[in-house]
């Protein structure tokens, strides 16, 4: 059987997890996590981190195992599950990876551009700016220092806009010349499962979601990592809400009920992200077992 990467993916909130690890146990298979928030063991509630149950049924790999204040991108990201593989190829041919970091996800399976390591002080130095001034900010900052990336970025996006910014300054070149390089090509088959509900389905699942987050004790685990806001890892949906909460700039309700809809906000963004890919099969989370047969038929 030729080695294959399933790749199981689909907006946050949407049941990823469970069948990850359903698809895991059928085929004898160990989990990749492309989900980036879930990197950082210092946070666990916020970002929906398996429970130990569900972690004790499958290996997961790259869940919890880098710091908040440690440096990782898409490009580390694609290094290390390319180098990994061969691994686990060794001990199953089928290997899942799942989660909803789109960039995180398309690094894998179609390569990334060839972006050189920056500064931290530089990210630092536009993440300032960014709490300081707004977003308008960083867009004026990459207008002027690259145009061309400045025409096809998400302006509504600050990550993106740091990250682009970052380089610009670090490497005196513009974003845009590091991008475009050839895509490699995968010793691996690539099948990719995405997962799809009504919207109004998914969005109750999220406030769900949120409230069971509210009773772990999300707003303490924010208060613990407060320390740490100016990191680009706590500028997450349900950690800079509170922030703004304990800043008393807005309500506790206020909070939760920003969450909720930024975290709707968010999943909306992760479907547009992956609306013109014709290579994805969607299913309803409740199809396990005809998602199964789909593997099988590939595979076989």
């Amino acid at each position: 059987m030729r080695n294959t990467l399933v790749t199981l993916l689909g907006p946050t909130g949407i049941g990823k997890t469970d069948l990850a690890i359903d698809l895991a146990i059928y085929f004898g298979s160990e989990i990749i996590s492309a989900d980036s928030r879930q990197f950082y063991r210092e946070m666990r509630i916020g970002t929906a981190v398996p429970s130990d149950d569900q972690l004790s049924k499958v290996r997961h790999h790259f869940i919890r195992f880098i710091s908040i204040t440690d440096y990782y991108s898409a490009s580390l990201f694609e290094r290390d599950v390319i180098n990994l593989l061969p691994a686990l190829f060794k001990n199953n041919p089928v290997v899942i990876m799942c989660g909803g970091s789109g960039l995180y996800i398309d690094a894998v399976l179609k390569g990334i551009d060839d972006i050189p390591d920056t500064d931290p002080a530089v990210r630092e130095k536009y993440t300032g700016l960014f709490r300081k001034e707004g977003v308008e900010s960083l867009r004026m900052a990459l207008k002027m220092l690259d145009p061309d990336h400045y025409r096809k970025v998400d302006l509504r996006n600050p990550k993106r806009l740091i990250r682009a910014l970052e380089i610009c300054e670090t490497t005196g070149k513009p974003y845009s010349s590091f991008l475009g390089r050839k895509k490699p090509v995968r010793d691996f088959r690539i099948i990719k499962i995405g997962l799809e509900m009504p919207r109004e389905d998914l969005y109750r699942r999220i406030n769900e979601r949120v409230d069971r987050m509210i009773i772990d004790g999300l707003e303490d685990e924010v208060r613990r990592l407060a320390g740490f806001r100016h990191m680009n890892a706590l500028q997450s949906v349900g950690y800079r809400e509170f922030f703004d909460y304990f800043d008393g700039k807005i309500s506790r309700p206020d909070a939760i009920e920003l969450i909720k809809r930024n975290s709707r906000r968010f999943a909306r963004r992760q479907i547009t992200w992956w609306a013109k890919d014709n290579d994805i099969k969607w299913f309803h989370p409740s199809a396990g077992g005809e998602i199964i047969r789909y593997i099988e038929n590939e595979i076989s």
